[in-house]
């Protein structure tokens, strides 16, 4: 082993490259002081730091984000024979655009 290993075994140090010898994060085992006189908080229900609020926004804006690109894929997939006949045709009011029909004198069959 190298010497800052073995030191860092000793002292209960861990290595942080360029940062050099760092004790290891240890929490207090005691809580926080709330004076009787001071206002009356309490910490609200999160997950990460990320409350309720937070999330349905998040969501919401995700939901958002995730349909534009499902319709944006949609339409970019539509010349597609597959997608065009078993999707974009069935559409209401804008199927009727994606029917696509081959002129007798240029199909070859």
């Amino acid at each position: 082993m190298q010497s800052s290993q073995i030191r860092a075994a000793q002292f209960g140090t861990r290595f942080e490259g360029h940062h050099g010898m760092q004790p290891w994060v240890s929490l207090p085992n005691y809580k926080a002081y709330q004076s009787k006189y001071g206002p009356n908080y309490k910490i609200g229900t999160n997950f990460h730091g990320i409350d309720i609020r937070r999330a349905r926004a998040f969501a919401t804006m995700g939901a958002g984000f995730g349909a534009a690109a499902g319709l944006f894929a949609l339409f970019f997939f539509a010349d597609i024979p597959r997608v065009r006949k078993d999707i974009m045709q069935k559409v209401p009011f804008i199927g009727s655009h994606f029917i696509r029909e081959v002129a007798p004198e240029d199909n070859p069959f």
